[in-house]
């Protein structure tokens, strides 16, 4: 049995772990508030818009000519990798690095085999893991959540769409962690370039007046519409890591105070014994002397 001093010395570290622990999900959850209100607002603007674009495309027949919407046979592809850059986050960022290898390994094995897939790292969590792996991370953008505006992210999503026109990839993916709630993140991948049009059906029941024209909206809309899926998705994790966080310290303070409680048991045992062995040398010491 460890000694009494290791004890109380091992006791009043715990407590220390304990209220930092506690901090840390007091600071988290008030982080989260902000950014799941923030992802739960964009999400109906991001869902209408994607629906106006597919309603308008629905009725025209060149909205192929768009440089975003064009398919081509995936030579060459990024993977747009979303973490978070501090941990203690439970298996936020290991869950997300694990997802974006399987879909390098398994959807795009080929273009990994010769070379031509490529990683950008949002967060350097998952960057560090993607390095120790060996895998080749082109860029990172680890600066965007220190200030996460559209404006910061607008300028990423727009270096992305460029390399995509350019045809310096011919697909982007984005791979992230989305927010359901504060307990549970869902792991996604979803393709960001080229646009996926999907068909939809043109309500023959309204007569609209498109001023400007379809063409010049759908022209407008689809740029509109990648920079919005760019910002939902890193406002999503951003929601997603502030939860995980919030749940991992919440889960560390109650496993420290459940330790707390083993270990002062186990203290009070000892001393305990402690006392009762002084005693019994008193008794046969006061014994030896009668004796």
């Amino acid at each position: 049995m460890a000694g009494l001093k290791e004890i109380r010395t091992r006791i009043a570290s715990v407590k220390t772990t304990r209220q930092v622990t506690s901090a840390m999900k007091m600071v988290s959850a008030a982080k989260l508030k902000k950014a799941q209100d923030a992802i739960l607002q964009i999400r109906p603007y991001a869902e209408k818009l994607h629906e106006i674009l597919t309603s308008l495309s629905a009725s025209l027949e060149n909205v192929e000519d768009s440089v975003y919407t064009q398919s081509r046979m995936p030579e060459n592809v990024l993977l747009i990798l979303v973490s978070s850059n501090r941990g203690l986050c439970g298996g936020f960022n290991s869950n997300i690095s694990k997802k974006a290898i399987e879909v390098a390994n398994t959807k795009y094995a080929r273009q990994l085999q010769l070379g031509n897939l490529d990683f950008m790292c949002i967060g350097k969590q998952g960057a560090r893991q993607l390095k120790h792996r060996g895998y080749k991370v082109v860029a990172d953008e680890n600066e965007l959540f220190d200030e996460l505006t559209f404006e910061n992210v607008s300028r990423v999503a727009e270096e992305c769409m460029k390399s995509f026109a350019d045809k310096h990839y011919d697909r982007i993916e984005l791979v992230y962690n989305q927010f359901k709630n504060a307990a549970v993140q869902v792991q996604a991948a979803e393709q960001f370039l080229p646009v996926e049009m999907e068909e939809g059906e043109d309500n023959g029941n309204f007569d609209f007046i498109y001023e400007p024209s379809k063409e010049h909206i759908i022209k407008e809309l689809i740029p509109r519409s990648l920079k919005i899926q760019f910002y939902k998705a890193l406002l999503d994790s951003n929601a997603a890591e502030h939860g995980a966080r919030m749940t991992a310290m919440h889960q560390a303070t109650d496993n420290a105070t459940e330790l707390i409680g083993s270990l002062t048991l186990e203290y009070n045992k000892a001393r305990q014994a402690a006392i009762t062995g002084e005693i019994l040398e008193i008794v046969s010491g006061a014994e030896a002397l009668n004796g």
